[in-house]
């Protein structure tokens, strides 16, 4: 009789995993800050300077005192003699004094005297060199002041932060042109299974195409590292040891897909049980698709046997793969994009498991419903077809329809 799977909820099995790892990220590497997108900052960056760095205008108008124009109205304007304009690009060469203002253009530096800036909108001209302003400004309106964004010497990112287009544009800003960030785990891959053939061959009667290369390769790519393939290997045990011993040596994370399931030609847990120690930490967690996942950690390192099965090898690298990837480059997993919609058909659970089914949205008349796409786990056109999943917790018996869900949108 086949041994049954012992399974691990889905947070335990995490909270081992991660356990059992290195306290530490992976080790760092300088960039240019304007080739950092998508990487994790592996150090603290403080303000240089404050930014702006000088007070600005954030209007076309005129630089003026704003005691200069207290009680103004259109029916009992304030009259300023205007000194010249401010040109952009160089320090202010003029000063405003009581009475006086001096044309100004958006992002300007506000001259020595000046404290606000009245929109061109709410003055007109009165004679050569003289406005009338129709509406009293207060001190600071119309202006940024120095520091306003950041202070000198202020944490603007913390180690672990994710770097996206905004933080870049903040660096630039503030002159740094280059950060430490944390390098990109190297991620082994090894496909595994008599049946399995290259993607550039026709398979034959009881051959399948090795998909799941190319997916959880591009799963890894997405969530920060970096995809080492090692092919596609026979069911045998002597040559799958050498390989991933081969692999884990090269690499920070191994993987390897089919052979998690209990069965006399699935080998994955006896190699990777040869491994390293701890070795395998969970070999089974109550969800659907994946139940046959195994989580371990090698010398350090941490290997996942995933199933061979499409649906369910993607379903359990984006539950534990994906977590694991920015772990180890030190940051927590970005919260996921939601949509809030009504399913359109009774969603059923497992039991005893967690349920993740492919929906796809359609927007009608009275809002967005969710439409669930059933299908077995070897079929990858039940995800290519969905925009996202519907989560069915552990221990329910199922989702009626017309409830409204949270669906997790996949990218």
């Amino acid at each position: 009789m086949k041994p049954l799977l012992t399974l691990t909820p889905r947070p335990e099995a995490l909270a081992r995993l991660r356990a059992a790892l290195p306290c530490r990220a992976l080790p760092t590497e300088i960039l240019a800050t304007a080739e950092a997108r998508g990487r994790v900052l592996a150090e603290d960056i403080t303000a240089p300077h404050p930014l702006p760095h000088f007070a600005r205008s954030t209007m076309d108008g005129y630089a003026v005192r704003a005691a200069d124009t207290v009680g103004a109205s259109e029916s009992l304007p304030a009259y300023l003699q205007v000194r010249g304009e401010l040109r952009m690009g160089q320090p202010p060469q003029l000063k405003v004094s009581a009475g006086e203002a001096a044309l100004i253009h958006t992002g300007g530096a506000l001259p020595a005297g000046a404290d606000a800036v009245v929109m061109i909108e709410r003055t007109q001209e009165a004679g050569p060199q003289e406005i009338e302003v129709l509406r009293a400004v207060a001190p600071g309106e119309n202006v940024i002041a120095v520091g306003e964004d950041v202070q000198a010497g202020t944490l603007v990112l913390e180690a672990g932060h994710l770097l996206r287009a905004q933080e870049l544009g903040g660096l630039a800003a503030l002159g740094i042109t280059q950060v430490g960030v944390t390098r990109k785990p190297r991620v082994a891959l090894i496909s595994t299974g008599d049946e399995l053939v290259p993607p550039d061959t026709l398979p034959g009667i009881n051959q399948v195409r090795d998909l799941n290369s190319t997916a959880i390769a591009a799963l890894v790519e997405a969530h920060g590292g970096i995809p080492l393939r090692y092919g596609i290997l026979r069911d045998s045990a002597d040559t799958l040891y050498a390989t991933a011993a081969q692999a884990l040596a090269a690499a920070d994370m191994l993987l390897i897909t089919a052979g998690s399931s209990i069965s006399a030609r699935d080998v994955t847990a006896t190699v990777i049980g040869r491994l390293g120690e701890p070795g395998i930490l969970v070999h089974g967690v109550p969800i659907k698709p994946g139940k046959p996942t195994i989580l371990a950690v090698c010398a350090g390192k941490p290997v996942f046997g995933l199933p061979g099965n499409p649906v369910s090898a993607l379903n359990s690298a984006r539950l534990f793969v994906a977590p694991t990837l920015w772990w180890l480059q030190g940051a927590e997993p970005p919260r996921p994009g939601y949509a809030r919609a009504r399913l359109a058909e009774n969603l059923p659970g497992a039991a005893g498991r967690e349920r993740f089914v492919s929906v796809r949205l359609e927007e009608r008349e009275d809002g967005l419903w969710a439409i669930p796409i059933f299908g077995e786990s070897n079929l990858i056109f039940t995800l290519v077809r969905g925009e996202g999943v519907v989560h069915i917790p552990l221990g329910a018996t199922g989702l009626p329809q017309g409830l409204e869900v949270e669906v997790e949108l996949l990218r």
